[in-house]
C-alpha cells in the first residue's frame, strides 16, 4: 500500500504500468507488450491510438473542451446524436449522453419511471431483470443486476428487484428440448412473474441483449426477445436492453437486438461507442418517451456533471464515422468467423472447456472440471484468476472472471478483441490462451 497512493482495485496487488499503445497492443514500462484481445473491457472497439480520434479530439480541445449542459449545447454533440439516431433501431428519435454503462443504465431507470409518471400511471414500481446479469455498480444499475457476489454486501441499499432465470442454453436447457421450446419456457417464466407483480404495477423488463462479464457472452436462443417483446406489449411494460457491453458493432451488428428482430423501448450503450478514448455512454430513447416528457413536465429530472462532455462527443464521432468508413462492421463479421473457427477447433474437444459461445468479436469459454458432467471447478481454486495471470506472463490480455453459474461457482474467459485485429494477431490470442489455461489448470491443481 506505501507504493502507491492509488486507491486500486485489488489492495494487495498494484498492476504493471502502461504507458502505451497502439493497434492491438498495450505496453508497459519494462516495454513488455500485450495482445489485448479483451478490449480492456470490451472497450476498445479500435485498439489504441487510432490517428483519425486522436486528431478529432485534439482540433475540439483546441476548439472547446467543457460547456455544462444546463447552459449550452454543442455542435459535436448534436453530431453525435444525429449520428446515432440516424443509425438506432426504428423509433428512437434522441440520444441522453452520459459518462458511462452504470451512468446509462441509471439514467434509463429513472427515465423509464418518470414516463409512467407523466401519463398517469404513478403506481408502477417495479423492474424485473435477469439472475446472473451486470448493468453497473451504481446502486439502482446494481439492483436490476442479477450477480449476487456484486449485490450481497450492498443488499440492504438496493431497491427490490424480482429476478427470473437467465437465457443460458448451456446450463439450462433440457436435453429433449429444442432451443425455441427452452425460450418460450423462459417467456412464460417472465409472465408468470409479472401475473404476480401485477402487469399495471411493472414499469419495465431490463436484459443484456448478449450477456456479458458475468456469466461470459450468453447468446439468446432463437425467438426468446420477441416472445420478451410481445408479452411486454401485451402489458404495456417497457422493455430496456443494454447493450453497453454487446453493441455498437461488437457482435457484428452496430446494435445486437438487430439480429433479434427486435426494437427496445431504451437501448443503452457505452464501450463501444467511444473505444476507451474518453469516457462516455447513451442512452437511446423511443420517441414515445420523449414526446410524454416534452408534452408533461418539459425535462427530465436526472443529471450529471460531464453530460454531452465536448471531447468525449468528438472522440465518440470519429470513433464511429471510422467504423462507418472502414466497413468495421462487415469486418467483425469475418474476423468473427475466423475467430469462432479457431477457438472451437482449439478447444472444441478440450477436456475443461464446457461450452465456446458467441458472435462477432465477442466470445466466451466456459470452464469445467469434467465435460461429461458440466461440473464446474472448485471456487477455492481461483482459476479464473490465475488464468489471467498465466495469459498476462504470455503477452496477452484476456477477461476471465469467476461466480459465472450462480455469482460463486464457475469460471469463464471473455473475448473481445478491437475491430482491427488481423487473423494473425487472432491466431495468437487463442494459441497462447490455450497455453495459459493449460498451466493455470496444473497449477491451480497442485
Amino acid at each position: 500500500m506505501e507504493h502507491t497512493r492509488v486507491f486500486h482495485r485489488h489492495l494487495h496487488h498494484t498492476p504493471p504500468r502502461a504507458v502505451s499503445g497502439q493497434g492491438v497492443y498495450l505496453t508497459d514500462e519494462a516495454g513488455r507488450r500485450y495482445i489485448d484481445a479483451s478490449g480492456g473491457a470490451a472497450v476498445s472497439c479500435l485498439g489504441h491510438a487510432h490517428p483519425d480520434v486522436l486528431q478529432a479530439m485534439h482540433q475540439q480541445i483546441d476548439r472547446l473542451a467543457y460547456a455544462h449542459t444546463s447552459f449550452f449545447t454543442t455542435e459535436v454533440a448534436e453530431q453525435l446524436a444525429d449520428q446515432l439516431v440516424a443509425t438506432a433501431p426504428a423509433g428512437m428519435s434522441h440520444a441522453y449522453f452520459v459518462s458511462g454503462g452504470s451512468e446509462a443504465v441509471e439514467a434509463a431507470l429513472k427515465m423509464a419511471r418518470q414516463y409512467f409518471v407523466e401519463i398517469g400511471q404513478p403506481q408502477r414500481r417495479h423492474f424485473i431483470a435477469r439472475q446472473q446479469s451486470y448493468h453497473g455498480n451504481t446502486l439502482g444499475a446494481l439492483a436490476v443486476g442479477g450477480n449476487e457476489w456484486r449485490r450481497a454486501q450492498f443488499r440492504p441499499l438496493l431497491i427490490d428487484v424480482t429476478h427470473v432465470s437467465p437465457c443460458y442454453e448451456y446450463r439450462h436447457r433440457q436435453a429433449d428440448e429444442s432451443p425455441q421450446a427452452y425460450g418460450q419456457r423462459l417467456v412464460d417464466e417472465l409472465s408468470a412473474a409479472i401475473d404476480v407483480l401485477g402487469g399495471e404495477n411493472v414499469i419495465a423488463f431490463v436484459a443484456e441483449t448478449v450477456g456479458g462479464a458475468t456469466a461470459g457472452v450468453l447468446t439468446p436462443v432463437p425467438g426468446y426477445f420477441k416472445g420478451i417483446r410481445e408479452l411486454c406489449d401485451r402489458h404495456g411494460i417497457l422493455l430496456i436492453l443494454d447493450e453497453v457491453m454487446c453493441g455498437m458493432g461488437r457482435t457484428g451488428s452496430l446494435h445486437a437486438c438487430e439480429q433479434e428482430g427486435v426494437v427496445p423501448d431504451l437501448l443503452t450503450i457505452a464501450k463501444g461507442l467511444g473505444g476507451g478514448y474518453q469516457p462516455i455512454g447513451a442512452v437511446l430513447a423511443q420517441r414515445k418517451l420523449v414526446e410524454v416528457m416534452h408534452r408533461g413536465s418539459g425535462m427530465f429530472h436526472h443529471g450529471h456533471t460531464y453530460l454531452g462532455h465536448a471531447v468525449a462527443c468528438a472522440a465518440a464521432l470519429a470513433v464511429q464515422r471510422v467504423i462507418h468508413r472502414d466497413g468495421l462492421l462487415e469486418q467483425v463479421q469475418q474476423r468473427g468467423a475466423f475467430l469462432q473457427e479457431a477457438l472451437r477447433s482449439t478447444f472444441g474437444s478440450h477436456p475443461h472447456v464446457g461450452d465456446v459461445r458467441g458472435r462477432g468479436l465477442f466470445w466466451g469459454l466456459e470452464l469445467v472440471q469434467d465435460k461429461g458432467s458440466r461440473q464446474w471447478f472448485d471456487p477455492s481454486r481461483k482459476l479464473h484468476a490465475a488464468i489471467k495471470c498465466e495469459a498476462m506472463a504470455r503477452g496477452l490480455m484476456v477477461y476471465p472472471m469467476g461466480g459465472t453459474v450462480d455469482g460463486r461457482c464457475g469460471d469463464h474467459v471473455l473475448l473481445a478483441p478491437p475491430f482491427i485485429a488481423s487473423e494473425s494477431e487472432l491466431t495468437q490470442v487463442v494459441e497462447r490462451l490455450n497455453e495459459a489455461i493449460a498451466v493455470a489448470i496444473s497449477l491451480t491443481s497442485a
